[in-house]
Protein backbone atom coordinates (compact mmCIF):
# COMPACT_ATOMS: atom_id res chain seq x y z
CA UNK A 1 0.00 0.00 0.00
CA UNK A 2 1.13 3.44 -0.50
CA UNK A 3 1.44 6.13 1.36
CA UNK A 4 -0.54 8.36 -0.64
CA UNK A 5 -3.26 5.52 -0.03
CA UNK A 6 -2.84 5.42 3.59
CA UNK A 7 -3.11 9.14 3.62
CA UNK A 8 -6.11 8.94 1.73
CA UNK A 9 -7.85 6.51 4.25
CA UNK A 10 -6.97 8.46 7.14
CA UNK A 11 -8.31 11.74 5.76
CA UNK A 12 -11.97 10.51 4.87
CA UNK A 13 -11.98 8.61 8.22
CA UNK A 14 -10.66 11.76 9.89
CA UNK A 15 -13.52 14.15 7.59
CA UNK A 16 -15.98 11.09 9.06
CA UNK A 17 -15.23 11.63 12.35
CA UNK A 18 -15.18 15.64 12.61
CA UNK A 19 -18.31 15.63 10.97
CA UNK A 20 -20.05 12.88 13.41
CA UNK A 21 -18.81 14.66 16.86
CA UNK A 22 -19.59 17.48 15.36
CA UNK A 23 -23.26 16.57 14.91
CA UNK A 24 -23.50 14.79 18.19
CA UNK A 25 -22.61 18.45 19.54
CA UNK A 26 -25.55 20.26 17.47
CA UNK A 27 -28.11 18.01 19.54
CA UNK A 28 -29.94 19.71 22.09
CA UNK A 29 -28.22 16.56 24.86
CA UNK A 30 -25.52 18.09 24.19
CA UNK A 31 -27.15 21.77 24.77
CA UNK A 32 -27.73 20.28 28.25
CA UNK A 33 -24.52 19.82 29.56
CA UNK A 34 -22.91 23.29 28.42
CA UNK A 35 -19.36 23.00 30.10
CA UNK A 36 -18.58 19.52 28.43
CA UNK A 37 -20.09 21.43 25.53
CA UNK A 38 -17.71 24.07 25.51
CA UNK A 39 -14.60 21.98 26.23
CA UNK A 40 -15.31 19.73 23.12
CA UNK A 41 -15.98 22.39 21.03
CA UNK A 42 -12.78 24.17 22.39
CA UNK A 43 -10.75 20.62 21.75
CA UNK A 44 -12.23 19.98 18.21
CA UNK A 45 -11.21 24.28 17.56
CA UNK A 46 -7.78 23.82 18.41
CA UNK A 47 -7.95 20.55 15.69
CA UNK A 48 -9.22 22.63 13.31
CA UNK A 49 -7.00 25.66 14.23
CA UNK A 50 -3.69 22.73 14.08
CA UNK A 51 -5.14 22.00 10.67
CA UNK A 52 -4.92 25.31 9.24
CA UNK A 53 -1.50 26.05 10.64
CA UNK A 54 -0.22 23.15 9.14
CA UNK A 55 -2.14 23.80 6.04
CA UNK A 56 -0.07 27.01 6.03
CA UNK A 57 2.72 25.16 5.80
CA UNK A 58 2.15 23.08 3.08
CA UNK A 59 1.26 25.77 1.10
CA UNK A 60 3.89 28.44 1.97
CA UNK A 61 1.17 30.46 2.54
CA UNK A 62 0.69 32.82 6.09
CA UNK A 63 -1.81 31.19 8.46
CA UNK A 64 -2.39 33.95 10.52
CA UNK A 65 -2.64 32.54 13.85
CA UNK A 66 -0.33 33.62 16.64
CA UNK A 67 -1.70 30.58 19.20
CA UNK A 68 -2.80 26.72 18.36
CA UNK A 69 -6.81 28.07 19.56
CA UNK A 70 -8.92 31.28 19.34
CA UNK A 71 -10.25 33.47 22.17
CA UNK A 72 -13.82 33.50 20.77
CA UNK A 73 -15.00 29.14 20.13
CA UNK A 74 -17.15 28.70 17.16
CA UNK A 75 -20.94 27.31 17.21
CA UNK A 76 -20.72 23.56 16.14
CA UNK A 77 -22.61 24.20 13.22
CA UNK A 78 -19.47 26.33 11.86
CA UNK A 79 -17.22 24.64 13.38
CA UNK A 80 -18.79 21.63 11.57
CA UNK A 81 -18.38 23.54 7.98
CA UNK A 82 -15.05 25.04 8.79
CA UNK A 83 -13.71 21.38 9.32
CA UNK A 84 -15.73 20.09 6.29
CA UNK A 85 -13.73 22.62 4.37
CA UNK A 86 -10.50 22.02 5.68
CA UNK A 87 -11.03 18.18 5.48
CA UNK A 88 -12.02 18.68 1.75
CA UNK A 89 -8.90 20.71 1.32
CA UNK A 90 -6.71 17.76 2.57
CA UNK A 91 -8.06 15.03 0.62
CA UNK A 92 -7.85 17.30 -2.37
CA UNK A 93 -3.92 17.78 -1.26
CA UNK A 94 -3.30 14.09 -0.90
CA UNK A 95 -5.06 13.52 -4.32
CA UNK A 96 -2.64 15.52 -5.90
CA UNK A 97 0.66 15.15 -3.99
CA UNK A 98 3.62 12.94 -5.70
CA UNK A 99 6.08 11.00 -3.84
CA UNK A 100 8.65 13.26 -4.14
CA UNK A 101 6.73 16.30 -2.68
CA UNK A 102 6.00 14.06 0.51
CA UNK A 103 9.44 13.30 0.73
CA UNK A 104 10.25 17.24 0.57
CA UNK A 105 11.27 18.90 4.20
CA UNK A 106 9.71 22.08 5.15
CA UNK A 107 10.98 24.77 7.62
CA UNK A 108 8.23 26.75 9.36
CA UNK A 109 7.93 28.32 12.90
CA UNK A 110 5.45 27.00 15.60
CA UNK A 111 3.24 29.93 17.24
CA UNK A 112 4.94 29.41 20.52
CA UNK A 113 8.32 31.11 17.83
CA UNK A 114 10.14 27.88 18.20
CA UNK A 115 11.31 26.41 15.01
CA UNK A 116 11.08 22.88 13.26
CA UNK A 117 10.61 21.21 9.86
CA UNK A 118 8.95 18.47 9.01
CA UNK A 119 8.38 16.86 5.31
CA UNK A 120 5.09 17.12 4.07
CA UNK A 121 4.29 13.45 4.86
CA UNK A 122 5.33 13.85 8.07
CA UNK A 123 3.22 16.74 8.17
CA UNK A 124 0.26 14.76 6.85
CA UNK A 125 0.60 12.12 9.41
CA UNK A 126 0.92 14.38 12.33
CA UNK A 127 -2.63 16.46 11.61
CA UNK A 128 -4.22 13.00 11.16
CA UNK A 129 -3.04 11.47 14.47
CA UNK A 130 -2.67 14.69 16.45
CA UNK A 131 -7.30 14.99 15.65
CA UNK A 132 -7.44 11.20 16.49
CA UNK A 133 -5.87 12.27 19.89
CA UNK A 134 -8.30 14.65 20.45
CA UNK A 135 -11.31 12.64 19.36
CA UNK A 136 -10.25 10.66 21.86
CA UNK A 137 -10.57 13.42 24.38
CA UNK A 138 -14.18 14.43 23.22
CA UNK A 139 -15.03 10.94 23.30
CA UNK A 140 -14.54 10.79 26.75
CA UNK A 141 -15.95 13.65 27.40
CA UNK A 142 -18.96 12.73 25.61
CA UNK A 143 -19.52 9.55 26.93
CA UNK A 144 -19.19 10.62 30.45
CA UNK A 145 -22.62 12.90 30.16
CA UNK A 146 -24.26 9.87 28.80
CA UNK A 147 -23.74 10.84 25.26
CA UNK A 148 -22.37 8.21 21.88
CA UNK A 149 -19.65 9.37 19.89
CA UNK A 150 -19.02 7.87 16.58
CA UNK A 151 -16.99 4.92 16.50
CA UNK A 152 -13.74 7.04 15.89
CA UNK A 153 -11.86 3.90 14.28
CA UNK A 154 -9.66 3.44 10.76
CA UNK A 155 -11.67 -0.33 10.73
CA UNK A 156 -14.98 1.62 11.31
CA UNK A 157 -14.76 3.69 8.07
CA UNK A 158 -12.91 0.63 6.27
CA UNK A 159 -15.77 -1.03 6.48
CA UNK A 160 -18.72 1.14 6.22
CA UNK A 161 -16.61 2.13 2.68
CA UNK A 162 -16.43 -0.87 1.85
CA UNK A 163 -18.99 -3.46 3.45
CA UNK A 164 -18.08 -6.54 1.22
CA UNK A 165 -14.75 -6.39 4.10
CA UNK A 166 -16.87 -8.23 6.31
CA UNK A 167 -16.95 -11.13 3.92
CA UNK A 168 -14.45 -13.55 4.53
CA UNK A 169 -14.51 -15.56 1.36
Amino acid sequence: MSTVSILSKLFRHQAWAHDGFLQVLETPDAGQHPEERQTALRILNHCYVVNQIFTGHLTGRPHGYTASNTVETPTPEALRAAHAASDRWFLDYVASVTPEQLAERIAFTFTDGDRGAMTREEILFHVATHDGFHRGEVGRLLKQISLSPPRDTLAVTLHREEPERREHG
